[in-house]
C-alpha cells in the first residue's frame, strides 16, 4: 500500500532536483494522485485504447513505466491479441524493482520484459503500441524529436503511440489560469503551499514542457497520418498519433 507524500511538507533548507529514488517510490501513487489531473482516467482508458489498436505477434511498449500502472492497462488491454509482448522500461532501477513486484500481482500470459536505461537508448520494433505517460517532459528537449522519430519508425502500419504531458499554453493569460487551476487542485488534495512551493523549485529543472503545437508538429515531422487530443483536464493532456496503414 502507498504511502502518503509527505517529501516537501516540512521546509528544505535547499531543494535539490527531483529525483524518482527510493523516497518516490514509495509514496508515488499518492503522490501521482493528488498531482496530475486526470491521471486515473488515462489509466482506466489505457485498456480499451490497447484493444483497439493491439495487433497480434507484436510488440507493446511502456516508455517511462514507473510503478508500472499503464504496463498493467496494457497487458488487460491486449488480451484478446496474440502473441503480445510487453517492454517496460524506466532509467530508475527502484522504479523497475517495484514495478516487478506489482506485476507478480496479476496474473497473465502476456510476458513483461523491464529493461532499466533510457528511453533514447530503447530499441523500437514491430511495435503496436508504443506509451509514453508523462515520459517526454523529461527527456531532454534536444533529444525528442529523435525520439518520437525512432517511435514512428518502429511501430507497424496502424500503430498508436500514446502520449501524456503537462503542456504550455502559448497564450499567456490562458496559460496563467491553468496553472492556477492546477494548484487549486493540488490544494483540494490536501498539499500545502510550502508543499506546492518546493515541489515546483525541485521539478522546475528537470521537467521541461512544451505547447501542444510543439507536439503536433513533432508528430507531423515524424510521419504519423493521423494526431489529436482525447482527453485534457487543465494543462495535462493525453495525445494520441496514429501512423498511416
Amino acid at each position: 500500500m502507498s504511502q502518503q507524500d509527505t517529501i516537501y511538507s516540512k521546509a528544505l533548507p535547499s531543494v535539490g532536483d527531483f529525483r524518482f529514488d527510493e523516497h518516490v517510490v514509495e509514496v508515488f501513487p499518492d503522490m501521482i494522485n493528488r498531482s496530475v489531473p486526470g491521471y486515473a482516467t488515462i489509466i482506466q482508458t489505457l485498456p480499451q485504447l490497447a484493444e483497439r489498436y493491439s495487433q497480434n505477434n507484436t510488440n507493446v511498449y511502456d516508455l517511462g513505466c514507473s510503478l508500472g500502472a499503464a504496463t498493467l492497462a496494457l497487458r488487460k488491454g491486449c488480451e484478446k491479441s496474440q502473441g503480445n509482448q510487453i517492454i517496460a522500461v524506466d532509467n530508475s532501477q527502484p522504479m523497475i524493482d517495484r514495478a516487478r513486484l506489482h506485476l507478480q500481482g496479476f496474473k497473465s500470459d502476456i510476458p513483461v520484459t523491464f529493461n532499466c536505461e533510457n528511453v533514447q537508448d530503447t530499441s523500437i520494433e514491430n511495435a503496436s503500441i508504443v506509451v509514453l505517460n508523462f515520459t517526454l517532459q523529461f527527456v531532454p528537449k534536444e533529444d525528442r524529436n529523435a525520439l518520437i522519430q525512432k517511435i514512428y519508425s518502429g511501430l507497424n502500419p496502424g500503430g498508436v503511440l500514446l502520449v501524456a504531458e503537462k503542456v504550455a499554453h502559448t497564450d499567456k493569460h490562458i496559460h496563467d489560469t491553468l496553472v492556477e487551476l492546477h494548484h487549486d487542485f493540488k490544494r483540494a488534495n490536501g498539499y500545502s503551499e510550502l508543499e506546492i512551493s518546493q515541489k515546483r523549485a525541485a521539478i522546475e529543472n528537470v521537467m521541461k514542457i512544451d505547447s501542444l503545437d510543439t507536439h503536433f508538429a513533432r508528430f507531423q515531422d515524424a510521419g504519423f497520418a493521423h494526431s489529436g487530443v482525447w482527453l485534457q483536464c487543465f494543462n495535462f493532456v493525453a495525445m494520441m498519433a496514429v501512423k498511416g496503414e
